[in-house]
Formats: C-alpha cells, sequence, structure tokens
C-alpha cells in the first residue's frame, strides 16, 4: 500500500500545481477521489489486507486522501482568486451614467374601496367569504329562488359555458352566502367580495364588474339591524355624518321583503340630486334558508349588495365606468393611489378568512 501511495503522491501533486483552471483542476478532482479515482480505488483494496495490516494502512492511506484533499481546495481557491482578479482588471463599471428611472405603481380605485369597505366590515364583526367566478345553475339561480321560468333571469343577462349548459359565469356574489350557509351553521356574519359578469356595456356597465354582499342570518336579526349596519357603513366609508337613508319597496327573489337603499344628505347634493340609488337590500327569503337546509321558523336574516365600482366612481369622482378596464396610464395615474397617498379609514382590523369552494 505504502508503495502504490509513494507512486501516485507525486503524481497528483503535480498535475494539481499545473492546472491552470478550474476545469482542470476539477478533473483531477474525479480522478483522484471520485467513485472511481484513485485513492477511492486503493480505499476499497483495504478490505482485501490482512487484519494485522489493515490498520496501519488505513491510517497512512487517510492522511494521504486529506492531504490531496487539502491541496485540490488550496489549489481551487487560488484559481478562483485569479480568475476574479482578471474580471476586474477587464471589466469596467462607468459610473457616470445616469441611475435608472424608479416606477412607481399605483393602486387602481376599484382595489382601494375594496380594501376599504371590507375594513369597515371586519370593523363591525363581518367575516371575508369568497366563492368561484365560474358558479352552477343552482348557486347562482334555484337555491336563491330564481327557477327556470323566473322572469327575474331575464334581468341578469348571463354568460353561459360552452358545451355545459350548467355553469355559468356568476352574475352576482349571492352564490357565496349560498355556499357559506350550506356548509356553516347559524349565527353567520359574511362580505362576499369579488368579480361577477353580465353581457351589458355602457357608461355605468361593463361585462365585469365588482361586487359586496352582506349577509346576517340569526333568531333575532330585523331590519333595525339592516339599516344600522347600512347607515354606518356609509358614514365610515364617504367620511360624513350626513347621511340620510330610505328604504324604498322594490323586488328580488331572494329577500322578502325587499328594498332599494337610497342616500341623500351631502353625497346626493354633490352631485345635483336629492336621492342617489345606492344598493339593494332586504330580509332573506324563507325559501333562500330552508334550501340551505336552515328552518326559517327559527332564523331570519338580512342581505345587501352594492357594486363597488359604483361606489368608486361616486367617492372618487369618476365619470365613466368603462375607463377603470382601459388600461390607460394616463387615466390610473390621475385616479389611482400612490402608496403614500391611501386614506385610512381605521387601522389595526383583520378579516377572518372565509372557505372558498
Amino acid at each position: 500500500m505504502q508503495n502504490k501511495i509513494n507512486t501516485l503522491k507525486p503524481d497528483l501533486l503535480q498535475k494539481i500545481e499545473q492546472a491552470n483552471n478550474l476545469t482542470a483542476l476539477d478533473e483531477i478532482r474525479v480522478a483522484a477521489l471520485g467513485k472511481n479515482g484513485a485513492i477511492t480505488v486503493l480505499m476499497k483494496e483495504l478490505g482485501t489486507l490482512p487484519v494485522e495490516e489493515k490498520k496501519q494502512a488505513g491510517q497512512v492511506l487517510n492522511v494521504f486522501k486529506t492531504e490531496i484533499a487539502n491541496t485540490l481546495e488550496a489549489k481551487k481557491k487560488k484559481l478562483e482568486e485569479a480568475e476574479m482578479n482578471a474580471k476586474l482588471a477587464s471589466q469596467k463599471v462607468d459610473v457616470t451614467l445616469p441611475v435608472r428611472p424608479n416606477s412607481v405603481g399605483r393602486i387602481h380605485p376599484v382595489s382601494q374601496v375594496m380594501e376599504e369597505m371590507l375594513t369597515i366590515f371586519a370593523q363591525m364583526g363581518f367575516d371575508l367569504a369568497e366563492g368561484p367566478d365560474i358558479e352552477d345553475d343552482w348557486h347562482n339561480f334555484e337555491a336563491l329562488n330564481i327557477p327556470p321560468s323566473h322572469p327575474a333571469r331575464q334581468m341578469q343577462a348571463t354568460f353561459f359555458m360552452e358545451g355545459d349548459s350548467d355553469k355559468i359565469l356568476r352574475t352576482h356574489t349571492s352564490g357565496v352566502q349560498i355556499r357559506t350557509m350550506e356548509n356553516k351553521k347559524p349565527p353567520i356574519k359574511i362580505v362576499a367580495p369579488g368579480r361577477v359578469y353580465r353581457v351589458d356595456y355602457d357608461a355605468t356597465h361593463t361585462p365585469m364588474f365588482h361586487q359586496i354582499e352582506g349577509l346576517v342570518i340569526d333568531k333575532t336579526t330585523n331590519l333595525a339591524h339592516l339599516k344600522g349596519v347600512l347607515e354606518e357603513f356609509l358614514k365610515l366609508f364617504f367620511e360624513t355624518d350626513d347621511v340620510k337613508l330610505r328604504f324604498r319597496p322594490s323586488f328580488f327573489p331572494f329577500t322578502e321583503p325587499s328594498y332599494e337603499a337610497d342616500v341623500g344628505g351631502s353625497l346626493a347634493k354633490s352631485i345635483g340630486k336629492e336621492w342617489i340609488e345606492l344598493l339593494g337590500c332586504g330580509m332573506v327569503h324563507p325559501n333562500v334558508l330552508k334550501n340551505c337546509g336552515i328552518d326559517p321558523n327559527e332564523y331570519q336574516g338580512f342581505a345587501f349588495g352594492c357594486g363597488i365600482d359604483r361606489f368608486a366612481m361616486l367617492k372618487y369622482g369618476i365619470p365613466d365606468l368603462r375607463n377603470m378596464f382601459d388600461a390607460d396610464m394616463r387615466w390610473i395615474k390621475h385616479y389611482g393611489f400612490l402608496p403614500t397617498d391611501i386614506p385610512t379609514i381605521t387601522s389595526g382590523l383583520s378579516l377572518t378568512a372565509g372557505s372558498k369552494k
């Protein structure tokens, strides 16, 4: 064993010394210490030696292996330093070049308004619930007391999925309310924001827009609670105490009684009107509760819904809804928010995540 080491050692040390780049050095390392390297082969031969020779030969071989490994590492560091010095000598940075412009993004008004709304409702104790944009007929219509023959379906111009008549792009986020009631026992207190889709396109309608809906189910919930929640929300959102709220009788298949909520006061006066229609609301219809497995003789509740985009238009003076989705940088720079200029409704609030089915 000692004779083999004496023969191999000067050859390896010479090759390491003569290596002039990292690639050549690594080839020497593999030839010496790799799986089939010369030193590895010697280590395997230890098993064939007599017991009395094995211990002494093993010690000598380990010293040799360590010496070669250390010599390889020292040479590697030397070559890496030489390579770095060569790069530093050949590469130069022109410090006179101007700094690249730092582009600052903007927060879209819809994103900002959605965050403001969620913050307010979180303060009121609402949980956040979400659901799929592609909905089935049951959750979007039938469970909401809208059977196939109901005329209310004509009011919601719907995008149907080609090849599957049961799949549609949701026309409202009410399906999230149904999914929540199916999977959670009362009391329930949620808001459900998200994208919705209808076949509309004009100054106040787009094929895709944003809604937020609220749902409260309990044993004693009533219209007084609904009005109190909406009044408080509107005061906080529009940052004024001059809010007059009236309920005007209306019809929605999923609520009974149903109302359109109109707002007066300084907000209406700012656009030259006495009242502005802002949202729909009402007490949840008993049939909807039954469809979700909730006993209407024991529980009742209210629901409301509004367009996030419309609220953004009113609060920030945006005249045309379609501009929100044109990807015009001039528009976003005018109406968008810099991170340092975000209006603050309140702070220190967190939302409890709802289930996403």
